[in-house]
């Protein structure tokens, strides 16, 4: 007889459907682990709450990460993506980041056949309002109308729905997101648990009636001629593409939200919440760059039959009618109607230093956090913890220790530790320049660092794991090519490629890194060369034109890694350490960091603080043999 999920001790609970729930509960579901997603609405699972796009720099990294791990995202946004863009194409390859405008519609459908058709996963309608927790231990979760659901492991991706509060103007509305209620008393039950929370903010913008925007007063963007896909197994983009326009804000514009900044929630007192950075409200930006009497606003369309349109750029959270007053200000939005307004919304948050690297509670087992809930914004941050936490879950489910991703590994691997060491102060974006090892971590090779682990793990299936194995023999038998066929000075000239005259052999792979030069350049050499695949002639070049930096990097990463491994003992009393100041020792005690790495990367941490680290953990090792 099927026992009803109430009656049904599960492996793994996944509480949320946004995108870190979905990543989490496919994952777990993947791993082999009996998962049970609970989501307050079905309908709602997998949508874009915000912005309609996908990836970015940074961004674009995280989503080929979680691909390469046999996550969902890459693979549905490359069904869903109505403008495909390479940004920085012009740049390094460690610096392009690939995005995409995503129809809201196609990506939502597209997302819950996905978890519909997923072995393993059973999904139920309910919004979760406590915890059990037995033993110091989370057991299970309630439900609002008294179901309790048991697991051995609990993920929360809870998004901004704890105790959330839109501000618009002067209203305050409880809700999780747009015509969503709150999680009010599971936000009361983390605070009773006495962890360290706090309140973020974030915001969107209007949704504007495309029917009533002038398009051609505007400048248009286009998508690329050919896309490129985030998934490692897309061939290619068959989804129409389409052009997005740009207008402008302008000295009336401002002149409007500066004389209505009371409005707003945070210049008029209503928010004790920080909003992200690197994507403000256009009265931070009318505030903050008061010397700027432009900034550039991207009409985006939310889908190829749907007339909203997202204006990128202008979140706010004044009055309405200032919105609508503003928005008019504004090339080709003179007559522009509005779908829907924007508003602020304000939630709670855990300090990610509550949690360990798997991104499992500390002083919670059972519990792993992921997503916003964890201090992150952004869809992509959000999915690649959700994928973390659901194998983590799946794996203490099953008796199996826990997985981590070093920071010389994967994107993932940085921001789990800059969140689990350094806590936020405001919501985590991911950016290239927060990785130390960015000429290895590039998108392009993101299924050659991490798909191998993924098969290990049991994450990645046979259909990826036989196009990932069939790829690397095409690019070991290329990278064999490159490396052993030779030439002298006067062999590379005849070919067209101008060397130093110094009588030594360069090989392919060398002469590649040399500006200018294409594989063209050695076909009739290696005729062999013309059956190569696009993707593995791509990734020989760049691959030859990063070799002599990675070959440095790889030297230095090596000589860091050699002390930043040291491991710390879980025990050590900080007291003990002689050298530390007071603030230094309190960071210590509070965080715990695992490693001398981990210490180092600690804010506020100094070289003569890790100094008598060093020295201390290494005089007691040699005592205690």
């Amino acid at each position: 007889m099927t026992q009803s999920p109430e009656n049904t001790v599960w492996d793994v609970i996944v509480v949320g459907g946004g995108h870190a729930g979905c990543e989490a509960a496919t994952a777990a579901a993947r791993m082999g682990a009996a998962t049970l997603l609970l989501t307050h609405k079905l309908d709602t699972i997998g949508e874009m709450s915000c912005n309609p796009a996908i990836g970015g720099l940074g961004k674009g990294h995280l989503v080929r990460e979680i691909d390469a791990l046999a996550g969902v995202m890459g693979r549905l946004a490359d069904r869903s993506g109505i403008q495909f863009r390479l940004l920085n194409r012009s740049k390094g390859a460690a610096v392009r980041g690939p995005r995409a405008q995503i129809d809201r519609r196609l990506y939502r459908e597209a997302m819950q056949a996905e978890l519909a058709e997923t072995p393993n996963l059973t999904i139920v309608a309910a919004a979760v309002e406590d915890l059990v927790i037995e033993h110091g231990r989370v057991v299970g979760a309630v439900a609002d109308d008294g179901r309790l659901f048991r697991a051995a492991a609990v993920v929360l991706t809870t998004g901004t729905f704890l105790n959330g509060v839109i501000h618009r103007g002067d209203e305050r509305i409880p809700a999780g997101r747009h015509g969503d209620q709150p999680a009010i008393g599971l936000s009361q039950r983390l605070y009773g648990l006495d962890l360290n929370m706090g309140r973020l903010k974030t915001g969107t913008p209007a949704r504007l009636d495309g029917r009533t925007i002038a398009w051609e007063r505007l400048e248009m963007q286009q998508a690329d001629e050919t896309p490129v896909p985030f998934s490692f197994l897309t061939d290619r983009i068959t989804v129409p593409q389409i052009a997005c326009g740009i207008t402008a804000t302008n000295a009336r514009t401002h002149e409007i939200i500066a004389a209505n900044l009371g409005q707003s929630a945070v210049y008029g007192g209503h928010l004790s919440g920080r909003g992200p950075r690197y994507c403000p409200s256009i009265e931070d930006k009318v505030v903050r760059f008061a010397d700027k009497d432009s900034h550039q606003v991207f009409l985006e369309p939310e889908g190829s039959d749907d007339p909203t349109v997202y204006p990128n750029g202008i979140s706010t959270s004044v009055a309405p009618d200032t919105q609508l007053a503003f928005l008019r200000t504004m090339a080709g939005l003179e007559a522009v109607e509005v779908i829907r307004y924007g508003y602020a919304i304000e939630y709670d948050y855990i300090d990610p230093r509550e949690l360990d690297p798997s991104l499992q509670m500390k002083r919670l087992p059972g519990l792993w956090c992921a997503g916003q809930i964890n201090g992150t914004t952004g869809y992509e941050e959000a999915g690649a913890q959700g994928l973390v936490a659901g194998l983590n879950a799946a794996r203490a489910a099953s008796g199996a220790d826990a997985v981590t991703f070093g920071r010389d590994e994967a994107y993932i691997g940085v921001m789990i530790d800059d969140l689990v060491t350094r806590g936020v102060t405001e919501p985590y974006r991911m950016f290239t320049s927060r990785a130390e090892y960015r000429l290895t971590l590039r998108a392009d090779n993101a299924d050659q660092r991490l798909t191998g682990r993924g098969v290990e793990l049991g994450l990645v299936g046979p259909e990826r794991a036989a196009a990932f194995a069939h790829k690397a023999l095409l690019l070991k038998a290329a990278d064999e090519v490159v490396r052993t066929v030779t030439f002298t000075p006067n062999e590379a000239k005849a070919l067209g490629v101008t060397v130093n005259a110094d009588g030594q052999r360069r090989s392919i792979r060398d002469l590649l890194a040399y500006p200018g030069v294409t594989l063209d350049a050695f076909a009739a050499v290696v005729p062999a060369m013309a059956d190569w695949p696009e993707v593995v002639r791509e990734q020989v070049v760049i691959d030859a034109g990063y070799a002599g930096y990675i070959d440095r990097q790889r030297i230095e990463a090596e000589s860091l890694q050699r002390e930043e491994a040291l491991i710390l003992p879980a025990e050590l009393d900080y007291a003990t350490v002689g050298g530390l100041s007071n603030e230094v020792r309190e960071k210590l005690e509070r965080i715990r960091p695992r490693t001398l790495g981990q210490a180092g990367r600690i804010e506020g941490m100094t070289p003569g603080a890790l100094t008598a680290l060093l020295f201390h953990v290494k005089h007691r090792r040699t005592v205690a043999a």
